[in-house]
């Protein structure tokens, strides 16, 4: 899947932003709601298993557990176990991290946003380049973007949140390659450290987006540097589904695991139009087959199998939908003819409730645990005709299967797209306290 990046730049001062309350959720209708078509936003893993092959079939058995070179004085510092205390957690509970990206904040400003259901937040993003530097305009610009980014910290420091800056993303792995080669990882390290302390931040969630075999050995070392330097922050990694017909994982993972708070599935946008694929959910529970072979529940086995620990894995929930066209209305059927037309900020909760859901087009897969709209003809803007998405019953259920795993926690990409501005106060964020009261309340 191509990442294209289209977003409004929003001008921030500090004198702009309100000042928030520590209990700042749903407390003003703050932000007109509006149709950012972001495209395939930032946050991939959306086609991928671990090697993020985004063209992967639906048949292949090819092993992703390839072997590399990882010893990178892997056992240097083994003995700081990350997250050996709290395992990332917020008072010891699961973790509910949600993204906060800059080119969204004004469709869930600040001081709209529900602290009260999240334990972490993560801002986005900061962005490497080649040699070290970072680009810190957050999707806006260098004035604006650090101002917000300051006010999210400030807000969920206030709330008892825990920030987190996001470093990367998808589109970013070239920056990420020159900037923790060993000729540069010194001057890295030294830039996001000092951008994290400057901006009120506890931790870092390293997007290295895809994580290939090449990458391995240099996204270890970065991780073991990081957490060698700063033993006391908070450290998060993204990682990307499982195809569940090739479920080997490289042994990096559970190598890095040792240095990290946090390994978080990407599980959405687990669907396309692929060779060899029938039709399928974008974050289905359960239910994966040959034909389409991803689920929630595949991709935390093959991470548990590979041996990263189950305390310190989470899952992802996505808070927008996957718009299918071509005459498909549901899961299962052949995709021949059928495309993914819009998906991510194009087609976020917020949009799917207000301009797509009809109670006579509801639909709730029980064997997948997961919600969706199937129309007879091309439907909306972009002419769906299948609509994949989550709502508080699928979100509830993942909670549920989390707990009875022991699983560390969830995140949610972003949580700007589950805000409804038109609700009344208290029921704007629907999605995020269905997580927040199945996981525990705050």
């Amino acid at each position: 899947m191509k990442h294209t990046f289209i977003y409004v730049s929003v001008i921030f001062t500090a004198a702009c932003i309100p000042a928030c309350s520590g209990n700042s959720s749903e407390s003003s209708d703050a932000g007109s709601q509006q149709n950012n078509d972001a495209g395939d936003s930032m946050d991939a893993g959306a086609d991928s298993g671990s090697d993020s092959d985004s063209d992967s079939d639906a048949d292949t058995d090819g092993d992703t557990d390839t072997d590399t070179d990882t010893d990178a004085d892997a056992d240097a510092d083994a003995s700081v176990d990350a997250g050996a205390d709290s395992g990332g957690h917020s008072e010891g509970g699961p973790w509910i991290m949600g993204y906060y990206v800059g080119y969204q904040s004004t469709i869930y400003p600040p001081e709209a946003v529900d602290f009260d259901s999240l334990t972490h937040i993560a801002m986005g993003a900061v962005l490497p380049n080649e040699d070290g530097s970072l680009d810190t305009s957050f999707y806006l610009d260098a004035v604006s973007g650090p101002v917000l980014a300051e006010e999210i910290a400030t807000c969920a420091s206030n709330a008892d949140v825990i920030p987190i800056l996001m470093i990367g993303g998808a589109g970013t792995v070239t920056g990420f390659r020159g900037a923790a080669s060993a000729a540069n990882r010194d001057t890295f390290i030294s830039n996001i450290l000092s951008e994290m302390d400057s901006l009120g931040y506890d931790g870092l969630d390293l997007d290295w987006e895809p994580i290939s075999t090449e990458d391995e050995s240099v996204l270890l070392a970065l991780a073991q540097q990081l957490r060698s330097q700063r033993p006391d922050i908070v450290l998060t990694m993204p990682v990307g589904w499982i195809n569940a017909n090739a479920p080997g994982v490289s042994d990096f993972y559970a190598d890095v695991a040792q240095y990290l708070d946090q390994i978080n599935i990407m599980s959405y946008v687990m669907a396309g139009a692929w060779g060899g694929w029938q039709t399928w959910h974008s974050s289905a529970l359960k239910g994966h087959a040959a034909t389409y072979p991803s689920s929630v529940s595949s991709s935390v086995d093959a991470y548990v199998d590979a041996d990263v620990p189950a305390a310190k894995l989470g899952v992802g929930a996505g808070f927008f939908g996957q718009c299918w066209a071509g005459g498909v209305d549901g899961p299962g059927q052949d995709t021949a003819g059928a495309w993914i037309a819009a998906v991510d900020s194009q087609m976020s909760y917020t949009i799917i409730m207000d301009e797509y859901y009809e109670a006579v087009s509801f639909n709730y897969d029980a064997d997948a645990e997961v919600p969706y709209l199937g129309y007879g003809a091309g439907h909306g803007t972009h002419n769906c005709t299948f609509i994949s998405y989550e709502d508080e019953d699928s979100l509830a259920a993942k909670c549920d299967y989390m707990k009875q795993n022991d699983l560390g926690g969830i995140i949610i990409w972003t949580i700007n797209q589950g805000y409804i501005p038109s609700a009344p106060a208290g029921s704007r964020n629907p999605l995020l306290k269905s997580i927040s009261e199945t996981l525990h309340a705050r």
